[in-house]
């Protein structure tokens, strides 16, 4: 959590980090894909990320925290309290959630607990929700929930989903509605860096024949992009060999590689999208291709 005082008004980032490759609990917390019921017309959420936020074992997702004698900290009720306190400084300052991966899910599921817990004057300096790679959160009835709250409280919210990043297209769901859906608008990025805002990433699901060998290629050619990249844009945009070597394994797996922040990193450096107004007017109206 950061604050940018040189803007105007002054601009406050929460950004909650993905997961750590070699961290067992994070990786316990992706694939816990239990479901947390909502109260009310609020809809389903995975249990998993909201454990890593802020759900508690005995007491739910109150409002505020309930002392359980476990010692431990909540990262939603720390949050939510550092942010009232800058709010009472400054009435006018505004802030942004983000993250990438596992991080983009908590930051959404962070503003659905203002939301849930009724936190209107934290609503009301919320500016953005910025997620990379960011993993489905709940079922569809949470998404048209948290859809119409977010446009009541003028909350803007894009998901940033590279190529064929595996991540954005987990959990599965299906046409039957019931499983995990995303809702807003998505900036999909092609493997060109061209980006555009469309209602749902291609090959929502991944797991699909039809794709197979299209993927495959595409993973070849960003092997090759990333050797050529810094030849054409500077040697900012070497990679180390360790992450070549992630690519290398990619073109046997396509969409692993693709979820590394390199890509998205260098799509909002050097790639093409929307101006930023047309930018904002897809995101409040809901227009895409």
């Amino acid at each position: 959590m950061f604050k940018d005082t040189t803007s105007n008004p002054n601009l406050i980032v929460v950004a909650f980090r993905g997961t750590e490759p070699f961290d067992a609990d994070q990786w316990r917390t992706n694939i816990d894909i239990s479901w947390y019921q909502l109260k009310g017309a609020a809809g389903r959420i995975h249990s998993g990320f909201l454990r890593a936020l802020g759900l508690q074992k005995k007491t739910g997702w109150p409002k505020y925290m309930i002392d359980e004698g476990s010692g431990r900290q909540y990262a939603y009720y720390t949050l939510r309290q550092k942010l009232k306190e800058e709010l009472k400084k400054d009435k006018n300052v505004k802030f942004i959630l983000t993250g990438h991966g596992l991080g983009g899910a908590l930051a959404i599921l962070f503003a659905a607990g203002l939301v849930l817990h009724e936190e209107k004057e934290l609503l009301e300096s919320l500016d953005w929700v910025y997620t990379f790679g960011q993993p489905m959160v709940g079922n569809e009835q949470f998404g048209n929930w948290m859809g119409e709250k977010m446009r009541i409280h003028d909350v803007k919210y894009l998901r940033y989903v590279y190529c064929n990043d595996v991540v954005p297209r987990l959990p599965y769901d299906d046409q039957t509605r019931i499983l995990y859906k995303h809702f807003g608008p998505c900036l999909y990025v092609n493997s060109f860096y061209r980006g555009k805002v469309v209602r749902e990433e291609p090959d929502e699901n991944y797991f699909s024949l039809l794709w197979a060998i299209p993927k495959n290629q595409n993973a070849v050619w960003e092997l090759v992009r990333s050797l050529i990249l810094p030849y054409m844009c500077g040697l900012d945009y070497k990679e180390t060999w360790f992450m070549t070597l992630v690519r290398l394994f990619g073109t046997l797996i396509p969409g692993l590689a693709a979820h590394c922040p390199q890509d998205y990193d260098i799509a909002i450096r050097i790639g093409f999208f929307p101006s930023e107004s047309i930018l904002v007017q897809q995101v409040v109206n809901g227009n895409h291709d």
